[in-house]
């Protein structure tokens, strides 16, 4: 649903009536910081009431701002960003300037149940979300908070990981077995990506998470969080207690080769399947081809329409297809291309939410890259509820 009171949204229904829901909001750039963090709050709770929404069904928030240091004072005295001791929400605030002029952008994601849903703070970076007996674990705003220049993109890589993995261990899961989703952000991607690719993979193994094994599906991207000399920061989402039937992972190799052929450790896609429906996580995804090429060199809409097709196909091998996606984080290198991506993806995906950033790439070629999640019907009721 595309409305015109500022907001989009999309929902997923069962039918027995409980649903997802996942909302983008992008200020206007003609109004100052805090009354573009004003207007997202109010638009976010329109889009709550024409919804139907009780505001305890908050899970996750991701808050997209142009310069997060100099911003975050407002930011956290805003009520869009604040939780309350009765509506505790996981909430990511990463600086990736919205395009194509704001200062501030949200996305949202509500969870809509009959069976009671609970919320637990374990620490200001993780949230325990448990429904139907199964503990979602919401990581955000993990970073080092480094005010002084004293550590590599490799040690902090390492320090945010570890600390994911000793909150799994202290809940009896592992970064194996339960983590499903990751996004990493770094300062100047050009510069610091390959350090953390060369830290996570050295934890990956570690871990036991190989090409042999399996990956995490994930994005690492141009973005930052506050501090001034944090490299590396990165939000989580991990699934306690997951069943391993539940999980495969997404491929189509006519399309896309497996990322362990040009020494990355990702997934480019992983579906966790439910009783009734089936979550696609995809990865960061770009215009590449079998081979792991970059195609379309230049040429950001032939980029565009391959990356679309990129999708498609990883969706495709688990059942569901790009019109399932719930939303679009879309990063362009570029924010002059701003205008035709934009024109196109309207054109192509009306009622599809979708924030558009500026963030580069690990790769400079790559003018752009798509992310997001679908979710399908599914008809297998051994398996678990969400």
């Amino acid at each position: 649903m595309v409305t015109d009171k500022g907001f989009s949204c999309r929902s997923f229904r069962s039918a027995d009536g409980n649903a997802e829901h996942f909302i983008s909001i992008t200020a206007p750039g003609n109004l100052v910081f805090e009354e573009q963090l004003a207007y997202l709050h109010a638009r976010h709770a329109e889009a709550q009431q024409t919804l139907g929404l009780k505001p305890e069904t908050i899970v996750f928030k991701r808050l997209f701002v142009s310069d997060a240091i100099n911003q975050a004072p407002a930011v956290h005295e805003s009520p869009v960003f604040k939780e309350s001791a009765n509506n505790l929400v996981a909430v990511s605030f990463v600086q990736q300037p919205p395009l194509p002029y704001a200062k501030a952008a949200l996305l949202a994601y509500h969870i809509e149940s009959k069976a009671p849903v609970k919320k637990t703070r374990l620490s200001p970076r993780h949230l325990l979300v448990e429904k139907n007996n199964t503990r979602y674990l919401w990581s955000t705003r993990m970073c080092c908070g480094s005010h002084a220049a004293t550590s590599s993109e490799e040690v902090q890589t390492h320090e945010l990981f570890g600390d994911l993995i000793d909150t799994l261990k202290h809940y009896g899961a592992n970064l194996k077995d339960h983590c499903v989703r990751t996004w990493l952000y770094m300062k100047d991607v050009d510069i610091f990506y390959r350090g953390m690719v060369s830290s996570r993979r050295d934890l990956f193994i570690q871990e036991g998470l190989t090409e042999d094994t399996h990956y995490i599906a994930s994005t690492g991207i141009e973005g930052s969080c506050d501090h001034q000399f944090d490299l590396v920061s990165m939000d989580a989402y991990s699934i306690l207690g997951l069943d391993q039937a539940q999980v495969s992972y997404l491929n189509d190799f006519d399309y896309l080769c497996p990322t362990k052929d040009y020494r990355v450790t990702f997934e480019r896609g992983t579906r966790i399947a439910y009783a009734d429906r089936a979550h696609h996580f995809i990865s960061g995804t770009a215009s590449i081809d079998s081979l792991g090429n970059t195609i379309h060199l230049g040429d950001v809409m032939r980029q565009l329409e391959r990356t679309l097709v990129n999708i498609d196909v990883l969706l495709k091998s688990g059942g569901a297809t790009i019109d399932d996606m719930m939303y679009f984080i879309v990063y362009l290198r570029d924010a002059a291309d701003y205008a035709s991506v934009n024109a196109r993806l309207r054109e192509r995906f009306p009622a599809v939410p979708m924030v558009i950033v500026e963030g580069a790439v690990c790769r400079p070629d790559w003018l752009i890259e798509i992310e997001g999640i679908a979710v399908a019907a599914h008809d297998a009721p051994k398996l678990p509820l969400f």
